[in-house]
């Protein structure tokens, strides 16, 4: 199993910027990638961005050239993940869920806590 632990979340103005971070203990081997989903209210949850333990990302078109996700490089295996987060827009105000791909181990998805980011004037 995996444990994932996200910190950074908070209140930001327009423009603005935010790093989330999220570290996974456990069975580490696991894991194929880590990366964050958001949901707003009223809106169904949506992948926002995701590295894979060969450090390939992938972005959701609205955040591209905006968020950046990167991994901690000093070990082998995934245990933590950041996302910074610029010009931060309204429209990210959501719960940003950190997750991790536990195929390796031929299981599913597991999920942190939630972190709230609010975009407000």
């Amino acid at each position: 199993q995996v444990q994932l632990v996200e910190s950074g979340g908070g209140l930001v103005h327009p423009g603005g910027s935010l790093t989330l971070s999220c570290g996974a203990s456990g069975n580490l081997f696991s894991i194929y990638s880590m990366g964050w989903y958001r949901q707003a209210p009223g809106k169904e949850r949506e992948l926002v961005a995701e590295i894979t333990t060969s450090s390939s990302t992938t972005y959701a078109d609205s955040v591209k050239g905006r968020f950046t996700i990167s991994r901690d490089n000093a070990k082998n295996t995934m245990n933590k993940v950041y996302l910074q987060m610029n010009s931060l827009q309204f429209e990210d105000t959501a719960v940003y869920y950190c997750y991790a791909d536990a195929r390796f181990a031929y299981e599913g998805n597991y999920w942190g806590q939630g972190t709230q980011v609010t975009v407000s004037p």
